[in-house]
């Protein structure tokens, strides 16, 4: 690996890569990178059809399925460019959404252990099923199809709260028939959980305001109370990428592609398996923002205890917490 500046590291184009692989990260950080083998994900990248410039890997990186975690790549449609699901990622449109509260963080200190205490009661975690959002067949439809739309439709967040979310919380799809019965079957009782791994619903301070301009049409301010919401598509997501990165596994051969990994499992742009693919993966994303919107919609306002005032700007009688949404969007 050739150290081209503080931060950016070369791997030399050697054996079947078709491009160098860059990697953007500080010295501190490539030991963890070195010894996970992420590296070696980066070069194996490379190799994909149709790939252009460079195998990218962020400061993040680590070992993934197929692709690293932290790995970027873009592939040319003209030049047999393809599409890896492994590398668009198990849980699909996982994302981040963050909503402002009108609260400082003196108002709150005096009820955070109440607050979070409910949080954990009522946002359900970990792996497995349970969602705020008890949907039926009809609803998990009309989440495929419309995304966030579906959710607040529901009752979960406010009209106004698509025009802040990335593409308006969904993508365009084609035939549902693209999501197998067992991926609806893992989806539908997830809608409104936050899942596991490095899942998360934080309250958080804003420390420090960089672009004053932009924080004031965000609405942010310093020392304001916001909450942060990271979740995906979770098993409907797994179970669309698992279904399909066997499919193209299967169809490798049939497109004379040849890879150092059979997780990085692809199919040309314009193939049938792609499509299909493309497809099922847009109603992934409107199944990942939907659960984004329930538990935001379910802590708006977010409870701090009923019966408490709260007795800081903008409590009510009930001793809520009113919270709006600033953005979604996909990580």
């Amino acid at each position: 690996m050739v150290r081209e500046s503080a931060h950016r590291w070369v791997l030399p184009h050697h054996g079947n890569m078709r491009v160098q692989g860059v990697v953007f990260a500080s010295e501190s950080l490539l030991p963890s990178a070195l010894g996970d083998r992420s590296l070696s994900q980066v070069e194996n990248v490379a190799c994909l059809p149709g790939i252009v410039r460079a195998s990218f890997a962020m400061p993040d990186v680590h070992w993934g399925y197929g692709f690293p975690i932290g790995g970027v790549a873009a592939t040319d449609v003209e030049r047999g460019g393809v599409v890896s699901p492994g590398g668009v990622g198990f849980d699909i449109s996982c994302g981040i959404r963050l909503l402002s509260t009108n609260f400082d963080e003196g108002d709150l200190r005096p009820r955070l252990t109440r607050l979070m205490t409910m949080l954990k009661r009522d946002v359900p975690a970990g792996g497995g099923r349970g969602g705020i959002w008890r949907a039926d067949d009809k609803d998990l439809q009309r989440v495929l199809e419309h995304g966030a739309r579906a959710a607040v439709e529901a009752g979960y967040g406010f009209t106004e709260d698509l025009e802040r979310c990335e593409d308006g919380g969904w993508l365009p799809a084609g035939g549902v028939n693209d999501v197998s019965e067992r991926a609806k079957a893992r989806g539908i009782g997830e809608l409104g959980s936050l899942g596991s791994g490095n899942h998360f619903i934080e309250l958080q301070i804003v420390d420090r305001i960089f672009d004053r301009q932009v924080a004031q049409r965000f609405g942010l301010r310093e020392g304001q109370v916001t909450a942060m919401i990271h979740t995906g598509s979770r098993g409907l997501g797994h179970q669309i990428c698992g279904d399909h990165v066997r499919e193209m596994l299967k169809a490798l051969q049939s497109y004379h592609i040849e890879l150092p990994d059979p997780q990085l499992a692809a199919a040309p742009v314009r193939s049938t398996h792609c499509e299909r693919y493309l497809s099922a993966m847009a109603w992934g994303v409107g199944a990942a923002n939907s659960p984004r919107s329930c538990p935001g919609g379910h802590a708006d306002p977010l409870e701090i205890g009923r019966g408490d005032s709260g007795g800081g700007p903008g409590s009510d009688p009930h001793g809520r917490l009113p919270a709006w949404l600033v953005t979604d969007a996909r990580a």
